[in-house]
């Protein structure tokens, strides 16, 4: 039976995979520090390690004890306009982490590290985006994930680890952390409708975004280290069709059974338009049908529904208020942050 590793099995996207690679025969441990994650979203069968990747210590324990076969690392803090404003906590998190997995991979001889990068690493570039394309990020999230890659490769010409890595994009679905309001704008928008409040769309709304439910996703990165294709390879995964978020606004007041009800808010340095190619995800993985988004949205919705709103996490610890966002310097200001972003944000 393989063992594996599943960082941020607590979370969204991690507790998805967790679960197909128990279904696949895997023993199960989850690392997870529960920042962004719910200790109930781990599935029932695998093991709960309640601890962060920054502890090199625990992951260097970890690694001794359980003999791990193969690591899935999807823990990071993945909000992309945020990480402008909280650059050490971003590499830290997002680099300096993965360092301390992929050195332990190496030392305890692990046969494949599966890693979950983002599209945020092309930057804004001609779409569809495409493997071959060199990567330009634009913002420090995406520098940290294209970090970790290069890494990766270095470690496979040095020692021999074979990697996947795989670039996700907009990825939603039951168990995303609606709390966060930084990241992840399904849930962002279903917790305010839940709330009463209007949807907060940066912008006019015409950004374009090709939203993935996690279902299209989550498998294939579960079965990725048995595909002898995929071996140290790169491999954009997600949806091929792309929405505007006024578009997914509307889709998703329909879902929630609401009027479409939005704030718009100050544009923030983002890319306007963000989708990408899976043709090589399909050649080495199979064509799939995917989820639509009416009908993904749908699902999500009513997972929200059942387990209801949540209250909005605020980050306290801002790092650089210059050209902070309005609203988001407004609610570190209510939270406690006045004094630091007085007359800047």
């Amino acid at each position: 039976m393989p063992v594996s590793l599943v960082t941020g099995g607590a979370g969204f996207i991690g507790s998805h995979v967790a679960e197909h690679l128990l279904r696949l025969g895997h023993a199960v441990v989850v690392l997870d520090d529960l920042s962004g994650g719910y200790a109930d979203n781990v599935p029932a069968g695998a093991q709960f390690v309640n601890g962060s990747i920054l502890d090199h210590e625990l992951v260097n324990r970890l690694f001794a004890e359980r003999k791990f076969d193969y690591v899935y690392h999807l823990a990071a803090y993945a909000a992309e306009g945020l990480s402008h404003f909280i650059r050490r906590f971003n590499y830290n998190n997002n680099l300096v982490g993965s360092v301390n997995l992929i050195d332990a991979a190496v030392n305890h001889d692990v046969k494949c590290f599966v890693f979950t990068s983002s599209i945020a690493v092309y930057g804004a570039g001609q779409t569809p985006l495409t493997e071959a394309m060199t990567p330009i990020p634009e913002d420090p999230y995406g520098v940290s994930k294209l970090a970790v890659e290069q890494d990766l490769k270095c470690a496979h010409e040095m020692f021999g680890l074979n990697y996947v890595v795989f670039r996700p994009h907009n990825v939603y679905g039951e168990r995303q952390n609606i709390a966060d309001r930084y990241r992840n704008v399904v849930g962002i928008f279903m917790n305010q409708l839940l709330k009463g409040e209007p949807m907060s769309i940066f912008g006019d709304g015409l950004q374009q975004r090709a939203f993935t439910h996690v279902d299209d996703i989550a498998p294939i990165i579960a079965q990725s280290p048995t595909v002898p294709a995929a071996l140290n390879e790169v491999f954009n995964v997600g949806a091929d069709v792309p929405f505007t978020v006024n578009d997914l606004a509307a889709a998703i007041a329909k879902a929630m059974g609401t009027q479409r009800a939005v704030k718009y808010l100050d544009a923030r340095n983002e890319v306007k338009f963000a989708y990408s190619s899976h043709e090589k995800a399909e050649r080495v993985f199979g064509a799939r049908k995917m989820t639509s988004l009416d009908e993904g949205i749908m699902k999500m919705g009513a997972w929200v529904r059942m387990h209801g709103a949540r209250e909005s996490n605020v980050f306290k610890d801002i790092e650089v208020f210059k050209n902070l966002p309005r609203s988001w310097a407004e609610a570190a200001k209510r939270a406690g942050a006045g004094e630091r972003i007085e007359n800047r944000g």
